[in-house]
């Protein structure tokens, strides 16, 4: 391949993506002698395009995306070797498109005094120490910040071309994950709040001393921190929100020199769109922030182009990635509230410049919906599938709360009052995105809770009184369902305020294969392992082979009671689990496997929140406590209590369980009986009269 060419032509190919996603440059490279080297002014070593020419990759790419993904590296290299200028950023020196965010001041003003300014001080203290809250940890940097240092494992990279850093080697450059949360800089958000809550100049000195020491450490396109296209949208939106709560107060040598980084942030990210890479909330979180560039910063000489295809990725992964149901595709409660956050922050700045169309709408209500369902009563998420300890904006507190700010920012936009469980929910996203107006926001009594089912997650919520219930009856997340868990018939119980049966959680994603898939294989969720196999195989830490099949047979709702029926078939065997919730506070669970001759051995687990709650249960064989982990956030974990009823023999076999989450739970052995083709089951000792549930072939009568 001849890459010699003029200046002129590889500018053209760094414009990036005009109209159409998939041509995203007006000049296409010809095609000749691939032996040959691309040169402009110096010579580069063919190692800089090895990514592209992996036959482990080309193998399986068709010859339109390996097309694309060509011209995006002869895009970078141009980049690379000719950096957009700083005539943008002078252009950009005039502020932030008007009316488009609140004022910040006057948001501050009306949040002072409050729990949630007291604790964004502290939070303040701690960053101005270099003591930084990311995940489930703390990192310590000292008073030089490493920003391509992994400080939990002591691993730290340079600055090569961005292609070649060794983002996905663990050896050479620790886990990335926590590297990129401290390198989106959300907490350079948090440092202006504070001063804008406490008018203490010592946290924006601080942040902007920050910024050009990141400056400093991070040339374009050098080094891990340019490595993904969504850590490079995460920055350029805090930085936004930095300009618009502090940059008159940025100091004048810095106020050029940030504005020139943003505006390569951004033709970084028109470049680099996860278009085939992560086509899921990667892309997403790309567009939204390409759009929001684009609509605030009208100075710069891209803007309206950005604003365009940013809209126009955000509007079409709405329509990929939110299903009928109003859930997200990739089946992880966590990643909802996250697509959830990306379109409704997309609505607010895109809503000022055209009319909005109700199928938009719609879908965000039905988003809203599904997710006040997952948080119950309490407010709480139950941690289906991954959670990456990440969030778009706030990234602090409690990481099963994290919806109830969504929530909060749904109930002003769509105007749901029943959405709000308290004003202080207001406080750390809708305040900031919307203005004071929404701290007087009219709320309503919470309705009833009714249990639903949404099928195409095949997510079922129980619900009587205080009692909330969610059962994972779905199949796996799409494509190799990288976020999701081997957690198919999986259930979560909490009783108001009190969790009783919990998801472990995630705990890692990269620095430990093996943790990585204890977390999230069938013995780390409420459900039944058989054969000691996972009802899928793992196929590297965000891939899964050979997914099970997955059917709901029945779903029943009434006053007095709730039932489910489903199935999940892998590697020769089927799991019917049958669960019936007789309102308000006994849970009946019938476990029947199917499959191979032979004897087989079933592992059925329930995972506690406390050790206390093993009182709650009665089951049908011998149980077991183990010990366990739980993980609350990304990177942390606690021990935790699992039960653990283990039978052995041929198939078809049945392992019974009873959950009793009243205030005075009563527990005792079971025992099943098989009468032609029904199963009873009942307390020790019989009582055939009146037996707690009784199963036909084809399902449950109400009898």
């Amino acid at each position: 391949m001849n890459f010699r060419r003029s200046l002129p032509e590889i500018r053209c190919l760094s414009q990036g993506l005009p109209r159409g996603i998939s041509s995203p440059f007006v000049v296409s490279p010809k095609r000749s002698n691939t032996s040959g080297l691309w040169r402009c002014g110096v010579r580069l070593r063919k190692q800089c395009l090895k990514p592209l020419v992996r036959v482990s990759c080309t193998a399986v790419r068709s010859p339109g995306e390996i097309y694309f993904r060509l011209r995006q590296e002869l895009g970078n290299l141009a980049m690379f070797l000719f950096p957009p200028g700083a005539a943008g950023a002078r252009h950009a020196r005039s502020g932030l498109q008007p009316g488009l965010l609140p004022d910040a001041a006057v948001v501050a003003a009306a949040l002072r005094e409050t729990a949630y300014a007291a604790e964004v001080e502290r939070i303040a203290g701690q960053i101005l120490r270099h003591r930084f809250p990311i995940l489930g940890v703390t990192v310590a940097t000292g008073p030089a910040i490493d920003w391509r240092r992994d400080y939990l494992h002591q691993v730290s990279t340079g600055t090569p071309y961005f292609r070649r850093s060794p983002y996905l080697d663990f050896s050479r450059a620790g886990d990335h994950k926590v590297i990129w949360e401290l390198n989106r800089h959300q907490h350079l958000i948090l440092l202006a709040q504070a001063f804008l809550l406490t008018g203490r100049r010592e946290h924006l000195d601080e942040a902007f001393r920050q910024v050009e020491s990141w400056l400093d450490a991070n040339p374009f396109l050098r080094g891990i921190n340019w490595g993904s296209a969504l850590e490079v949208a995460f920055r350029a939106l805090s930085w936004t929100w930095l300009w618009h709560m502090a940059g008159s107060e940025m100091p004048e040598a810095l106020r050029q020199r940030f504005l020139t980084a943003l505006g390569r942030h951004g033709r970084f990210l028109e470049l680099n769109l996860s278009v085939y890479f992560s086509p899921n909330t990667h892309l997403l979180g790309e567009a939204v922030a390409l759009h929001a560039l684009g609509v605030l910063f009208p100075a710069f000489p891209h803007a309206a182009r950005w604003a365009e295809i940013g809209g126009r990725i955000v509007e079409q992964q709405m329509e990929r990635q939110v299903r009928g149901d109003g859930s997200h595709f990739e089946q992880s409660a966590y990643y909802h509230v996250y697509a959830l956050d990306f379109f409704l922050l997309y609505r607010l700045l895109a809503k000022p410049a055209r009319t909005y169309d109700a199928t938009y709408d719609a879908r965000l209500v039905s988003m809203a919906e599904y997710l006040d369902a997952l948080l119950g009563v309490s407010g709480y998420l139950p941690l289906i599938g991954d959670d990456d300890g990440g969030r778009l904006f706030h990234p602090y507190g409690e990481r099963a709360g994290f919806g109830r700010a969504t929530m909060a920012t749904c109930s002003v936009v769509l105007n749901r009052p029943e959405w709000l469980r308290g004003s202080g929910d207001l406080y750390e996203q809708a305040a900031w995105w919307l203005g004071t107006e929404v701290l007087s926001a009219p709320t309503a009594p919470p309705a009833p809770r009714v249990s639903r089912f949404f099928s195409d997650s095949g997510v079922a919520v129980m619900a009587a009184d205080d009692v909330h219930l969610v059962v994972k009856a779905g199949p796996f997340g799409v494509g190799s369902g990288g976020h999701s868990h081997s957690d198919v018939l999986s259930l979560t119980a909490r009783a108001g305020s009190r969790e009783i049966l919990i998801d472990p959680g995630t705990f890692t994603y990269m620095a430990d294969p093996a943790e990585r898939n204890r977390f999230r294989g069938s013995a780390a969720h409420n459900t039944v392992r058989i054969d000691g196999r996972d009802q899928a195989v793992p196929g590297g830490p965000f891939r899964w082979n050979h997914k099970p099949s997955v059917t709901v047979r029945q779903w029943t709702t009434r006053p007095e009671r709730d039932y489910l029926d489903a199935t999940c078939a892998y590697a020769g065997f089927t799991h019917r689990r049958r669960i019936l919730f007789v309102k308000p506070a006994t849970v009946i669970v019938l476990d029947t496997v199917d499959g191979p001759s032979g004897d087989h051995t079933l592992e059925q687990f329930w995972h506690l929140d406390s050790a206390e709650d093993a009182a709650r249960f009665s089951f049908s064989a011998p149980v077991e406590v183990v010990d366990a982990w739980r993980s609350r956030a990304l990177c942390s974990r606690e021990p935790a209590t699992a039960l653990c009823i283990t039978v052995r023999g041929p198939l078809p076999a049945h392992i019974a369980a009873v959950l009793d989450l009243s205030e005075s739970p009563a527990s005792g052995p079971l025992e099943i009986r098989t009468e032609g083709d029904a199963i009873l089951v009942g307390r020790t000792p019989w009582s055939r009269s009146d037996p707690l549930i009784r199963l036909s072939a084809s399902g449950f009568n109400g009898k």
